[in-house]
């Protein structure tokens, strides 16, 4: 698991800078100071979480794969796909529904750090 939590966290980080860039470039004026504000969020969640499946990817290599690492690495990408994705979608569509898929994707980033926390306690 560590070379693939590796590997997703690569590309989490890759694709966050390029839909910042697309963001930043491609979306000013385009949509509104509030949806854009919901982009600009999605967009710093999904680099800060991609630096979790990092982070993920080096405690699995540090302790091997354990449950608590490997459901780590799960929650941080399923965060990234929900939260930060229902923010894409929601901004660039207007369709402000989807927000009611953002605390899924949050509540999945907090177990993602509580368990890389609690393998840390356990396995360090």
């Amino acid at each position: 698991m560590a070379k693939l939590f590796l590997l997703l966290g690569a590309l989490a980080m890759a694709l966050g800078v390029a839909i910042g860039a697309f963001g930043a470039h491609g979306l000013d004026g385009k949509i509104s100071e509030r949806m854009m504000s919901n982009y600009q969020t999605g967009v710093h969640y999904h680099m800060v979480h991609g630096l979790g499946l990092i982070a993920a990817g080096l405690f699995a290599l540090k302790l091997g794969s354990s449950g608590l690492v490997n459901g780590a690495g799960w929650a941080f990408l399923a965060g990234i796909v929900l939260f930060s994705g229902s923010l894409y979608v929601m901004a660039l569509t207007g369709i402000t529904k989807l927000g009611a898929i953002t605390p899924i994707g949050g509540v999945a980033f907090i177990v993602g750090w509580v368990l890389l926390g609690l393998a840390a306690m356990r396995h360090l």
